[in-house]
């Protein structure tokens, strides 16, 4: 039991996953972020893209 306890009290202090969880949820974050601002940008264009097309025919 005692074996067991230290292993826990070691796993607590260990820092080195909660590194790697932050660069996960900063790549979920950037990818959530860049998918907005492109898909706005995408709605935009097509608009743009589509209003130009009309005027020309």
């Amino acid at each position: 039991m005692n074996k067991f306890i230290t292993n826990c009290k070691a796993f607590m202090q260990d820092e080195e996953g909660l590194t790697v969880v932050e660069y996960v949820v900063g790549a979920g974050l950037l990818v959530a972020g860049l998918t907005a601002i492109f898909s706005n940008m995408g709605s935009d264009l097509d608009d743009k893209l589509s209003a130009t097309i009309s005027s020309i025919s």
